[in-house]
């Protein structure tokens, strides 16, 4: 079966790259998780779409990779959240959060998925974050939970 990957697939390929699957693979795992499409001639059409989007999000080469990662370093990101008197906060902190936080302090726009957290994050104070920028290349990045009103 021909699919056209919607989502970076770990082993098989990245958004926008055709590849051949088993039948019972790309029909009952790839893509009811919206992670491929069916291949078409009409879905060629798609697949610009997906990698003009997916060039938005993406960090071009080690050098660019390198740049981030500098301005990742001097960023301070602080991400409020509702907390009970003891420092304990009503839920969790997810990497999306953090991405959304970082955009918000004048970072990149990062995906989600580069970003893995040591636990979850359900406490009031500076939590260690990692994100993974190229192959080579990861920053970390002090994250301060502070207690919202």
């Amino acid at each position: 079966m021909k699919l056209i990957l919607t989502q970076e697939v770990s082993g098989l390929g990245a958004p926008g790259d055709v590849v051949e699957v088993k039948d019972g693979y790309g029909r009952n795992y790839l893509i009811p998780r919206g992670l491929g499409l069916r291949w078409t001639r009409g879905g060629e059409r798609q697949i610009d779409q997906i990698k003009r989007a997916r060039s938005a999000k993406e960090i071009r080469s080690l050098e660019h990779a390198q740049e981030v990662q500098a301005q990742l370093s001097a960023l301070a990101v602080s991400l409020p959240a509702r907390a009970g008197d003891t420092g304990k906060l009503f839920g969790s902190i997810t990497t999306a959060d953090i991405a959304r936080a970082i955009k918000s302090a004048g970072g990149p726009d990062l995906d989600k998925r580069t970003i893995t957290m040591r636990g979850a994050v359900k406490t009031v104070g500076r939590h260690q974050v990692t994100v993974h920028l190229h192959p080579a290349v990861t920053a970390a990045l002090a994250v301060e939970v502070v207690a919202a009103d």
